[in-house]
């Protein structure tokens, strides 16, 4: 096979990565992965994040549609504007620590670690997790361009299309889901002229069929 150019956007082939991450021969082994990623040192390649990312989707705790219960108490901190007290950061910086810890995937608390970090002038810190900010929205920026659903973006959570988006300097106004499982975000007025953006959901509601609706496919397939 031809080493593929990063220009090309590359879909992730699920039942590869899956084979990857679970395999302990593999250099790809998931909890290697993890350990490399929670290490301080920026050393991960591009393929390296792109079996993190997407090989999260085949561990115990994934859960498409997870929400953190620590992330609204510092929300109204981060969206203030304003030079912070040092309390008031490191508030931030705990609250973003306990969402991380409980999902790793949560890019907008990312966000708001390096916000803090920087605030409280931890600046090594706030670079590995700027690193790994970059690593992450990279990979999902390689599995496509969103313009069209072929060429759909791949996230692993919804929460993801909206940082994307931010990435690229657009904001998305409307939201339409799109058979058989694409997101379609319609972007404000831009230079580019770019009306809209396609996220491919296939695994998320893959998954969440699975593991939350299974009993329904089951009576289907009888059919």
């Amino acid at each position: 096979a031809m080493a593929s150019s990063p220009a090309i956007p590359q879909a992730p082939d699920y039942k590869h990565i899956e084979r990857e991450v679970n395999s302990e021969h593999s250099r790809y082994y998931y909890p290697m992965l993890v350990q490399k990623y929670n290490s301080q040192d920026t050393t991960m390649t591009a393929e390296e994040f792109h079996y993190y990312y997407y090989g999260y989707t085949f561990q115990e705790d994934y859960n498409p549609y997870r929400k953190s219960e620590f992330a609204h108490q510092i929300d109204h901190l981060y969206k203030q504007g304003r030079k912070l007290s040092v309390a008031e950061y490191e508030n931030l910086e705990r609250f973003a620590r306990q969402t991380l810890n409980d999902n790793p995937f949560d890019l907008r608390q990312i966000n708001i670690m390096i916000y803090a970090l920087k605030g409280l002038n931890r600046y090594r810190e706030a670079e590995v997790w700027q690193y790994r900010l970059d690593g992450l929205t990279s990979v999902i920026l390689a599995s496509g361009n969103g313009m069209s659903p072929e060429t759909a973006w791949h996230v692993i959570h919804p929460s993801h299309e909206y940082i994307i988006l931010n990435c690229k300097g657009m904001k998305g106004v409307d939201f339409v889901f799109v058979e058989p499982h694409y997101d379609y975000i319609e972007i404000e007025r831009n230079t580019l002229k770019i009306e809209g953006c396609y996220f491919n959901v296939e695994r998320i509601t893959d998954v969440y069929n699975m593991k939350y609706c299974y009993m329904e496919e089951i009576f289907e397939d009888e059919e």
